[in-house]
């Protein structure tokens, strides 16, 4: 949910902890992250929901979406 540029989650991966990178040119981006909403709506603060919804509507929204490489 930030650019490479402003992103404060990645300090905060463990050196061993696995991680999954979706990228807004990837066609199928948006539809997981809202599948993640769907499964996080009751658990997850509503700020993070909202971050993740916005995210979400910018991939759709990308220029240069593609079948993931």
């Amino acid at each position: 949910m930030a650019l490479k540029s402003n992103c404060t989650t990645l300090p905060k991966i463990a050196p061993d902890e696995e991680m999954f990178v979706l990228r807004a040119q990837d066609a199928s981006a948006a539809k997981t992250v809202a599948l993640w909403i769907a499964e996080n709506i009751l658990t997850a603060p509503e700020q993070k929901l909202k971050e993740a919804l916005d995210c979400a509507l910018r991939m759709r929204l990308y220029h240069g979406m593609k079948p993931a490489d």
